[in-house]
């Protein structure tokens, strides 16, 4: 697995299956977001990909217990995928990204 601490941004990325025929990356962030203020970019290049086939966004919003799903805007230049966080919600973001 490659894990990438962007600290200055607040969040980890990891790539969980490298080998899958696509990759999956995980997305960690801390309650800092903020949704429908926030947004959040992965470097998918930095992974061999891309592009996304699909992309599922969790917010934790009593921690460790509730987590409910959302439903992000997304799009992706020159590799880097931007996710647009919706609500106005704050909690750590638990995000799943499928690459290629």
């Amino acid at each position: 697995m490659t894990t990438i601490v962007a600290e200055d941004e607040g969040y980890t990325v990891t790539e969980v299956a490298p080998n899958a025929g696509m990759k999956i990356i995980h997305v960690l962030t801390d309650a800092t977001p903020v949704g429908g203020t926030d947004d959040l970019t992965v470097d998918l290049s930095l992974y061999g990909c891309t592009n996304i086939h699909g992309i599922h966004v969790f917010d934790e919003t009593t921690a460790g217990s509730v987590v409910v799903p959302q439903a992000p805007t997304t799009s992706v230049a020159s590799s880097v995928l931007t996710i647009d966080l919706g609500g106005g919600d704050t909690g750590v973001k638990s995000i799943i990204i499928y690459a290629y």
